[in-house]
């Protein structure tokens, strides 16, 4: 950092301390730490409540209008639906969207909080005729509960053990009809006969920039963020197909625009902003660009196994290979072989480096 860029941060640093010590009691021109009930309000509003306002996904939307149109039609709970696809793409948001336009209320858990089959008796057998029940990580549910629900979505009933050894005794108890809505990033994993028992399933893909585009144009409006059109398209290309991402870094850039600029955000002020969160123009993080890094200066672009990778870039294998490599795969960037991990020839030439004179792809058999 120039010497002139540390005495404007220092100025800057003085001048809030200075408003802070010496604002009266209701000085709008300082935020008081109560507004952050207030900010959370509104970034809560971000979610689509409807699902003619939910953007992108256009089969998956017109599936679910027909299957829940149909359901209100005759009156009854729809079939229980299933939503795969990575994390951020408004699977939470679609489940919410059903109770909605259902007008039925909500029951939200996860598979991780149903540890036995008497926390998911608990939730099922409080609940209220056509109330939808979404389970978030449903793949990861305990398997007693598992197998308490195949009997639940089936017939509207439990059975209650009682007792255990011989003399344990199953009480049925019927439950009102309810619609399930379950998620997952990892749909290999549900058995198939959880899988099976969902009327509906639809999986999410990632999105256009022109669809985040969108997106970010409706967050900025209901956070009051000024953006002009160039600051969208710099958002949109580098959120990585993730509304969640976009809507993300909207509220960093925003930040920086009031900080370090006159609040109105420009596609110059994005790309600085998005630079000091390190965050490049193919969407890139410092995980990304550190695992590429490693891999093509210290290994010479592999082949490397996953674990060494990992310690290479500080960080644990999990992390490396579900947070990082799904992006970078997607992109041609990184691939997986027998071997261990490659580089591609555009993760060379994304670091400025030239690539040798090798294929892309080596041999699966080498």
């Amino acid at each position: 950092m120039t010497e002139p860029e540390d005495a404007l941060i220092r100025a800057e640093d003085a001048e809030l301390s200075r408003r802070r010590d010496i604002a009266p009691p209701g000085d709008s021109s300082v935020v008081s730490p109560l507004a952050d009930s207030d900010e959370r309000a509104i970034e809560g509003a971000l979610r689509p409540k409807r699902l003619a306002d939910f953007v992108g996904q256009a089969r998956v939307r017109e599936q679910l209008s027909l299957l829940l149109h149909s359901a209100l039609r005759r009156g009854r709970p729809p079939d229980h639906v299933l939503i795969s696809g990575p994390p951020g793409l408004g699977k939470t948001t679609i489940a919410m969207i059903i109770a909605a336009e259902l007008g039925a209320p909500l029951r939200i858990t996860s598979g991780p909080a149903i540890e036995r089959s008497g926390d998911l008796a608990a939730v099922l057998s409080t609940l209220s005729e056509g109330e939808v029940v979404f389970i978030d990580e449903i793949h990861r549910l305990a398997r007693p509960a598992e197998e308490m629900l195949y009997l639940a979505m089936e017939d509207f009933r439990v059975d209650i053990v009682v007792g255990k050894g011989p003399g344990a005794t199953a009480i049925p108890l019927d439950i009102a009809p309810f619609t399930l809505v379950g998620a997952t990033t990892r749909a290999g994993l549900l058995p198939a006969p959880l899988r099976d028992r969902f009327g509906f399933t639809a999986h999410l893909d990632f999105y256009q920039p022109e669809e985040l585009g969108v997106i970010v144009r409706r967050s900025a409006g209901l956070l009051g963020v000024q953006i002009e059109d160039g600051g969208i398209d710099e958002l949109a290309a580098r959120s990585r197909g993730t509304p969640r991402i976009a809507n993300r870094l909207l509220r960093r850039v925003r930040d920086y625009a009031e900080v370090r600029a006159d609040g109105f955000v420009t596609r110059h002020i994005t790309r600085t902003a998005l630079e000091l969160y390190e965050v490049d123009e193919m969407g890139l993080d410092r995980l990304d660009r550190a695992v590429l890094d490693a891999l093509i200066r210290r290994f010479g672009g592999g082949p490397v196994g996953l674990s060494t990778l990992a310690v290479a870039v500080g960080e644990e294998a999990e992390t490396v290979e579900v947070v990082a490599e799904p992006f970078l795969v997607r992109h041609g960037l990184l691939a997986r072989t027998p071997r261990g991990r490659v580089a591609m020839r555009a993760a060379w030439e994304h670091l400025g480096l030239t690539p040798p004179a090798i294929t892309d792809m080596p041999a699966l058999f080498d």
